[in-house]
């Protein structure tokens, strides 16, 4: 009988045994199976979140979202800190006033560039005149806001960006107080770099504080003596295309506006 009972017991220790280690084996597939579904929920999230910022990232920089590309002169690949690239030498503004006229599209503006105060500013203007320059460039950026107007025109290509051939500096006549009266004619240039004027120039029409920085302030080149109140009727009032505007709120006008050409005496 003892012998029987033991059996018994036995078996049904090993009967304990094996459902346990089912249990067990069950347990440990469930906590896999669970950890397998954990990794692939956390890498499906990494792949979404991947994939939003990566359409996002395209829509801000390749896609409709994009941002205007900055108007603002860039810094020339070609020049070193300090130098003049391409521009002629300052004795060519003769340290006098040059007058003359300014049309864009079927507007007349008359203009007065002091060559005592940027000598360098209006030779560049003198050697643009005389090679033809300005004819047909556009007027790309145009701001409207209260204390912040101009028309900033002639782009090599029209989009803001700089001539790599034509360069200079340094910074001429900027308003201590960095206040641009209305009708005042400004070189634009890339931030923190005195030396990056060149072509391009902006008008302003409206009282507009610009603030200096590291470089200082922007050049005042001259300015416009009639015409303007035409100017701010016929084209700036129009206001900025909303489809190209920036953060700051500028973008190109909504009235297409290219210089017709320029004159100087």
């Amino acid at each position: 009988m003892a012998s029987s009972r033991q059996q018994r017991e036995q078996r049904e220790a090993r009967e304990r045994l094996r459902a346990y280690q089912a249990r067990q084996e069950v347990h440990e597939l469930r906590g896999r199976r669970r950890r397998r579904d954990n990794l692939v929920g956390i890498i499906g999230g990494v792949a979404v979140a991947a994939l939003a910022i990566a359409t996002q990232v395209a829509y801000f920089t390749a896609g409709p979202g994009a941002p205007a590309p900055s108007p603002s002169a860039s810094p020339s690949p070609s020049a070193q800190a300090g130098q003049n690239v391409g521009a002629p030498d300052a004795s060519l503004a003769e340290g006098r006033t040059w007058t003359g006229e300014l049309v864009l599209n079927d507007i007349t503006l008359g203009i007065s560039l002091d060559g005592a105060a940027a000598p360098q500013a209006v030779a560049g203007w003198v050697q643009d005149v005389e090679d033809g320059y300005y004819e047909g460039k556009t007027c790309h950026r145009l701001a409207v806001s209260d204390g912040f107007s101009f028309l900033q025109c002639g782009s090599l290509d029209g989009t803001g960006a700089s001539d790599p051939d034509f360069s200079y500096g340094p910074i001429e006549n900027a308003p201590a107080d960095n206040v641009y009266p209305k009708g005042t004619i400004a070189m634009a240039r890339a931030g923190g770099d005195a030396y990056s004027n060149g072509h391009q120039f902006f008008l302003v029409t409206a009282d507009t504080t610009l603030q200096a920085d590291a470089a200082g302030g922007y050049t005042v080149v001259g300015t416009v003596t009639s015409g303007l109140d035409e100017l701010i009727e016929k084209i700036t009032s129009k206001g900025v295309d909303s489809s190209t505007a920036g953060a700051d709120g500028t973008g190109k006008p909504v009235v297409p506006t290219s210089i017709t050409s320029v004159t100087l005496q």
